[in-house]
């Protein structure tokens, strides 16, 4: 027997391995196709105040080893989720975690005050890739100052463990980390997408409605791994890791960096029961290499 067991930010998850926000819904979409309680957890789609339509389509385009998307952070948001959502979601042992998003320190704000009154939800999960229209548009997840301004004001309203979902968008991204870590985050989550763009060469036009949008799937795995160890050696918060996650060996390279857990996205796309495939690898690769517990696995990676 492993024992998969992997504690964060005082969460404890039955093993490491959630399904990312906005590749698994809101959960009942795929609570028909997996058990959702084999889960370590789930990420819910980014919620904001009020619902949101999203961008103009084309909204998806398949790259080489990857994804392009620009959905828009459509949602049906908060107060929606927390009628027709939540109660379904309650139901399982799963752990459940609010991706939240705004424009405003208000939104944000608004968000986390009313999921404050709810039960059954584990953490926030804080999309800092979002433009401040206060500050001209800059995305709060390139700018340090707003970064750190923003995550200390909901640290002081929220019940929950914030953790910081942190863009690679970024010059350097251990900045933004440490940002986040002085504005008072529980818990980093990395990497959300790199900014891409796809030519359609018949129509001379990009093939998303948005021009650009956010590349994920294997090609960014490097990308995230480098993150992930740059962010797990600057920083005392534990990390989620995420980015191009597809198996098991996928899933154990980030931990041996020293991830707590990890976050399974685009697989989800290609393989509903990619996650449980996933968690029984790891669970595999422990008995092989003699782990009775995924915590001494973890941050075992060696430079020489």
């Amino acid at each position: 027997m492993v024992d998969l067991t992997t504690e964060f930010a005082g969460i404890i998850l039955k093993n490491p391995v959630i399904t990312a926000s906005g590749t698994f819904g809101y959960g009942e979409e795929f609570g028909q196709l997996i058990d959702l309680n084999l889960l370590g957890g789930i990420v819910v789609k980014g919620l904001s105040i009020e619902p949101m339509l999203g961008t103009q389509v084309p909204r998806l385009h398949e790259t080489s080893s990857g994804m392009l998307n620009a959905i828009g952070l459509q949602n049906i948001g908060v107060r929606n989720f927390i009628s027709h959502k939540l109660p379904y979601l309650r139901g399982y042992q799963t752990k459940i975690f609010a991706n939240i998003f705004g424009y405003t320190s208000e939104d944000y704000l608004q968000v986390v005050n009313i999921l404050n009154e709810e039960e059954g939800i584990a953490g926030y999960e804080v999309n800092i890739s979002c433009p401040n229209v206060k500050k001209n548009g800059q995305l709060y997840g390139e700018d340090p100052s707003a970064t750190y301004d923003l995550i200390k004001v909901i640290k002081q309203k929220s019940k929950c463990p914030v953790i910081v979902k942190l863009s690679p968008n970024v010059t350097d991204i251990t900045v933004l980390a440490k940002a986040a870590q002085d504005g008072g985050a529980d818990a980093l989550s990395l990497i959300n997408t790199v900014v891409g763009l796809s030519v359609d060469v018949e129509t001379f036009k990009p093939r998303l409605g948005n021009i650009t949008g956010g590349l994920s799937g294997p090609a960014i795995k490097p990308i995230a791994l480098r993150m992930t160890h740059q962010v797990v050696q600057t920083v005392d918060l534990p990390v989620i890791a995420i980015g191009g996650i597809q198996t098991a060996n996928d899933a154990i390279e980030f931990l041996l960096l020293g991830a707590k857990a990890v976050q399974i996205g685009t697989a989800n796309f290609l393989d509903p029961r990619t996650s449980l495939k996933i968690i029984q690898g790891i669970k595999n690769y422990c008995n092989k290499k003699g782990f009775s517990k995924i915590s001494s696995l973890i941050g075992n990676f060696k430079t020489d």
